[in-house]
């Protein structure tokens, strides 16, 4: 472990992996980062955290290409200097790697193809196929990684998919002369359950015990505390300081975060009794590709958890009911109304007022290409004379809801592609709140999104249910469960196998329970 109290820049610049100097960044009168600095050194699992808007995201960018910093700032690779900006076609000759939380891998091709494309890339018209199947599966074997080269990366668990990302990341460091690298893991573990993080973890130690630096960038403290050997905390584009993991508390880290210690959001649940409500939302004999035909309600004023491991269907109930799952089947009693979710859509379920958050925020909570004031009015064009729409009245309207949701940068003019993962959250919260849903249904809500952010995001949630909103929300997130829920329903290979009421929830029983009727069902 390296002791950072007695490295000076002349000791980061020769013996650093990676050494950023006084790197800054601006867009437009924005500064996204002022003078940072930042040393990862080989073999140190080194963790970069901050609130979203922190500047994050721009200094990745920058280590991979994609941003040109200010004049001033320094890069020094392994004891050489390295011109600012960098060529992106130049990243893997200087040893830098990247896993995003997307792991970058083509789904339509096999384990063999996505781990062996560049080989295959600079193999040109002339493939040894043979070499390139013993090469992968050496890779795996090295790393025992078990899966067969020729299945299609579709057809494999996220874990799996997370693992060959990384590998093919690495291996593309050892194929330089000297074998030195960094390796930066930008949220790699956000769809991943706990079992599955930990087998994640046990890759990146060995990875780390070979000499690769890893730049571990991830909001679940938990993950950080547990992975990292050194932090480094960004706060509004500053450096605003480092510490040694085992020396420091998960409440130390979050100071630093912020700035100040945490108010964190409580909804007491202590004195909570379940009572079906004359209003209730029924959902009878829900089923789709795991789950089995499960009967639950959700009462207004109510939020009501789902979760279990990986696999157990809970991540389905969210898209069964608002009809994106082609496997779905079940009854909703929604407003004294039985529909059929075999027959139903996204359409009805707006209409019914049903508000979806999904968890892939990219893709499907917002139009990356729109800008924030598009994304955020989008569900009521129709309070606007749709035939001819009061531009004016709904920037207005979207700039206030910028202010009220907190969202950061506060430029509504925006593309929603250029905030980050929490910002985003907010904005797909504003656009679906602003007329409050009879059935607010949240898949991960908190993912990716800092500490901070999470409870404002509470905040705004607790707002709709004291107005009469039911909530489902599934959730991986043990510890969210426990703080705004008053019913948690666990599942397991498709059906409901527990529920916690009140003062019942607590993360320990949660885990007790998603694992043990897990083992029971095996």
């Amino acid at each position: 472990m390296y002791n950072y109290k007695d490295m000076d820049d002349e000791y980061k610049r020769k013996n650093a992996t990676v050494f950023l100097k006084n790197v800054s960044m601006t867009f437009g009168h924005n500064k996204a980062l002022d003078s940072v600095d930042l040393a990862i050194m080989p073999g140190e699992i080194h963790g970069l955290l901050g609130q979203n808007g922190c500047g994050k995201s721009t200094l990745i960018k920058i280590l991979s290409g994609f941003n040109h910093p200010d004049s001033g700032s320094k890069l020094y690779i392994n004891g050489n200097k390295i011109k600012l900006p960098l060529d992106p076609d130049m990243i893997s000759k200087y040893g830098l790697s990247f896993v995003h939380q997307d792991l970058g891998l083509v789904s339509s091709l096999s384990v063999l193809e996505n781990l062996r494309m560049e080989h295959l890339f600079q193999s040109g018209a002339k493939i040894n196929w043979k070499k390139e199947r013993a090469e992968a599966k050496a890779i795996l074997e090295k790393y025992g990684i078990d899966v067969n080269i020729d299945d299609n990366i579709e057809t494999l668990n996220q874990v799996d998919k997370a693992m060959i990302s990384i590998v093919r990341a690495v291996e593309s460091i050892l194929s330089r002369n000297d074998g030195k690298g960094l390796l930066v893991l930008d949220e790699p573990t956000v769809f991943l359950a706990l079992d599955e993080v930990n087998m994640l973890f046990r890759l990146v130690r060995e990875i780390a015990a070979g000499g690769i630096g890893v730049l571990f960038v991830s909001h679940d403290l938990d993950e950080v505390m547990t992975i990292t050997d050194i932090v480094t905390v960004l706060r509004d584009g500053v450096n605003c300081g480092e510490a040694v993991t085992s020396e420091t508390s998960k409440d130390g880290v979050i100071e630093m975060i912020l700035g100040q210690k945490l108010t964190a959001f409580e909804r007491d649940s202590s004195n909570y009794r379940y009572a079906v409500h004359p209003d209730a939302i029924y959902f009878k004999n829900i089923k789709g590709e795991v789950l089995r035909g499960v009967d639950f309600s959700v009462n207004p004023g109510e939020i009501v958890g789902v979760t279990g491991l990986e696999g157990s269907g809970f991540g389905e109930i969210p898209y069964v009911i608002c009809g994106e799952n082609e496997l779905q089947d079940g009854k909703m009693v929604i407003s004294h109304k039985t529909v059929d979710l075999g027959k139903y859509d996204m359409k009805q379920a707006i209409e019914d007022n049903i508000a979806l958050i999904p968890a892939d925020r990219p893709n499907q909570g917002g139009i990356q290409t729109l800008r924030v004031e598009e994304n955020v009015m989008m569900q009521v064009h129709k309070f606007y004379h749709p035939l001819m729409l009061q531009s004016g009245k709904m920037r207005e309207k979207a700039e206030e809801l910028n202010v009220q949701y907190s969202v950061t940068p506060n430029d509504v003019r925006l593309n929603f592609s250029q905030l980050s993962g929490g910002n985003q959250q907010k904005v797909i919260l504003a656009k679906w709140l602003q007329e409050p849903p009879v059935l607010l249904i949240l898949h991960e809500p908190t993912q990716g999104v800092d500490v901070g952010a999470r409870q404002q995001i509470y905040k705004h949630i607790d707002q709709i249910v004291k107005r009469g909103a039911a909530v489902l929300c599934a959730s991986s997130d043990y510890e969210q469960l426990v703080q705004i829920c008053d019913r948690v329903i666990i599942f397991s290979r498709g059906r409901i196998v527990d529920t916690l009421s009140g003062p019942e929830i607590t993360k320990e029983r949660i885990v007790q329970l998603c694992y043990n009727s897990a083992a029971v069902q095996q």
